[in-house]
């Protein structure tokens, strides 16, 4: 007969996700350290959230009253078919659907499944969503390590994967076996790194990187962003792309996050001709609405 655990997990693999493991809720002592270290080099930028509820981020019994399982699952969204390479980038991730959305609706029916099927819990669904230490959880449930360029590596599967999770009030099997750190001496995502903002391995300065200043940054970019960018305008991906585990990476098969073909084809000129229902009807629903139109004017007038 089959554990409560096996069933959460063969679950999840029918949902579509990718990978699922179980962890204890215990006190993530190691990543409170580096939190701490991180935020006060100021390295997070104009994120103030990630000042607010530290104590959580690093202890997820705060978050969820007698908590005493965490599931985490991955979920692929590595595009099947990408931009044209003379279109305006956008980070892989925001290709389709919002990721919140979609991947919490996952979560949800599998927290439906074990409250029906399994036994009444209580509990909480989060994606990118709380204060919660995702890659530090998915480490101790053996999905994978974080590599040199900060992003959680499954083995054989790679780094572009979202991270849910759900903590539940029920004990469960725990995976005990943690995956060590595959990168050996291999340092080209830090070598890669447009604007250097990889300052060694596992230490990101977030000022300095494409993402957040294309996203987070609301105000005038630096003149190293300008000489960088190159024709992204949404996101950067290379510390990804680059990666030896990355390189023969399956295309995911989530309907909600494949790319439409406008999307595939924008141009620079399509952008700053946009008004505000071109830019409603194009990104409606995805990552990329949140930045609003002026600021991803902003980014492809660079």
């Amino acid at each position: 007969m089959c554990s409560a655990s096996s069933l959460i997990k063969q679950k999840a693999l029918e949902l579509g996700f990718s990978a699922c493991g179980i962890c204890r809720p215990d006190f993530a002592e190691q990543y409170s350290g580096f939190l701490k270290d991180w935020l006060k080099k100021g390295f997070h930028g104009e994120m103030s959230y990630m000042e607010r509820n530290s104590d959580k981020r690093s202890d997820p019994r705060l978050l969820v009253d007698d908590v005493k399982s965490i599931i985490i699952t991955a979920l692929n969204y590595y595009p099947s078919k990408k931009q044209d390479a003379q279109a305006a980038q956008v980070a892989y991730y925001a290709y389709g659907k919002d990721y919140h959305v979609v991947v919490k609706k996952k979560l949800k029916a599998l927290y439906d499944f074990i409250a029906l099927e399994i036994a009444p819990v209580k509990g909480r669904i989060f994606c990118d969503s709380a204060p919660f230490a995702e890659k530090y959880h998915a480490v101790k449930a053996g999905l994978g390590w974080v590599g040199k360029n900060t992003q959680l590596i499954l083995p054989g599967k790679g780094s572009f994967f979202f991270l849910g999770s759900i903590l539940l009030d029920m004990p469960l099997e725990y995976d005990e076996v943690v995956i060590p750190d595959r990168c050996g001496n291999c340092t080209k995502c830090i070598d890669a790194c447009p604007t250097r903002a990889l300052m060694a391995p596992g230490r990101l300065d977030s000022t300095r990187c494409l993402s957040y200043l294309s996203i987070e940054y609301k105000g005038d970019l630096p003149d190293f962003y300008k000489e960088t960018i190159g024709n992204r305008v949404y996101g950067c991906d290379t510390c990804n792309t680059v990666c030896p585990w990355n390189q023969n990476v399956r295309g995911n098969e989530t309907g909600e996050f494949q790319a439409s073909e406008k999307l595939l084809n924008l141009s620079f000129e399509e952008i700053m001709k946009m008004n505000e229902d071109d830019f409603d009807k194009l990104f409606f629903e995805t990552a990329i609405y949140r930045i609003g139109l002026k600021q991803l004017q902003r980014n492809a007038g660079v």
